[in-house]
């Protein structure tokens, strides 16, 4: 008896101490986000940490990466320069809790839109940045070409993350037995496969591709032409601050509204300039009235896209035929050339 009230006021204690830290950070209110990064004057982007083409840091501290151009064009519209960002970069398991508990103002770190999220987490997605999809690296050596071939085998899977849960249903409906390998970041698990702790690697395509550039010399290893899921990626914020997540998600579909208006960094002042369709002057800055509905001045999509360059831009210098990964666009084209990519009306 003694035994269970001791556990019982335990647990009572354990419980105080989460509703305290609870209260102690307070919901957002409406454009507390945004008034919070004005009075700061800089904006603190969680990013992924040493992921080619996504986020990573040189040898002299330069940022570079998809995730890196995105937060910097946030500032570039909500502080007037791409260079007011603190990259606060995080394992997955470590990005939702960073969010939540206002570590971060917005989560630039890739990840996929769920229902679960939405619904459990109250983290809210600002749109689309990178349609991706699951699937699987394996030696060459091992004469693995398709999933089912992996019947009994140790597969490699990044700690929380939607491969996991994806992982399992998928051999589970197949009728399939594997064992995951759950290590808590893209790089430990890429080395554990390079080691030959688990027989595959399961991850986004695109987080796959960086892998495979970073494989030993004289080891091959094949990415499996099967796709096992959707993975829409895309910027996130916390719940209860829809100012915030509306300049967000309008920052996003600026960026590709200018690559299918052909508006590029180079370019876009000299088009505010000369333009003479009304709605294409609105979006650059010539109306005011957008620009104070979110809270910003009319020269915020102007200053991202001459700080980064439209999406098509961003793209290619990242993860396309301008960098080492040289991936296709495929679902990522503009709407207009066979893809996803489209911008809502800004008008």
């Amino acid at each position: 008896m003694m035994r269970r009230h001791a556990m019982a006021t335990r647990l009572l204690s354990a419980a105080s101490v989460l509703l305290a830290a609870l209260w102690a950070t307070p919901p957002a209110t409406a454009g507390d986000t945004l008034s919070q990064i004005k009075s700061r004057g800089t904006l603190r982007c969680g990013v992924s940490g040493g992921i080619a083409g996504f986020s990573m840091k040189d040898a002299s501290g330069h940022w570079s990466g998809l995730e890196i151009d995105f937060c910097r064009a946030v500032a570039a519209a909500v502080l007037g320069d791409p260079g007011k960002v603190t990259f606060v970069p995080l394992r997955a398991s470590e990005r939702f809790p960073a969010l939540t508990f206002k570590a971060i103002d917005l989560l630039a770190r890739l990840s996929t839109w769920t229902l679960s999220r939405e619904a459990d987490l109250k983290v809210y997605f600002a749109g689309i940045l990178l349609y991706d999809g699951q699937g699987f690296m394996v030696p060459a050596a091992s004469g693995v070409k398709s999933v089912g071939q992996l019947n009994g085998a140790t597969i490699c899977v990044e700690k929380g993350t939607t491969h996991e849960r994806q992982l399992a249903d998928h051999f589970v409906a197949n009728g399939l037995s594997m064992k995951p390998l759950v290590i808590d970041s893209p790089t430990e698990v890429a080395e554990a496969l390079f080691a030959g702790r688990c027989q595959a690697y399961t991850s986004d395509l695109s987080q796959l591709a960086v892998a495979h550039l970073r494989a030993p010399a004289g080891h091959a290893f094949d990415i499996l032409p099967e796709i096992i899921s959707k993975e829409p990626l895309g910027p996130a914020v916390r719940g209860g601050d829809e100012e915030w997540l509306t300049l967000v998600r309008w920052m996003l579909y600026a960026l590709i509204a200018a690559e299918e208006r052909g508006i590029t960094r180079d370019n876009v002042r000299a088009i505010r300039e000369t333009a003479q369709h009304p709605a294409l002057r609105r979006a650059l800055g010539a109306d005011g009235g957008l620009s104070r509905a979110l809270g910003t001045d009319p020269e915020w999509a102007l200053r991202a896209i001459e700080s980064v360059g439209n999406y098509g831009e961003i793209f290619e210098r990242n993860l396309g035929g301008h960098s080492p990964l040289r991936l296709e666009r495929g679902l990522n084209r503009l709407w207009t050339q066979g893809g996803l990519m489209y911008a809502l009306p800004i008008r």
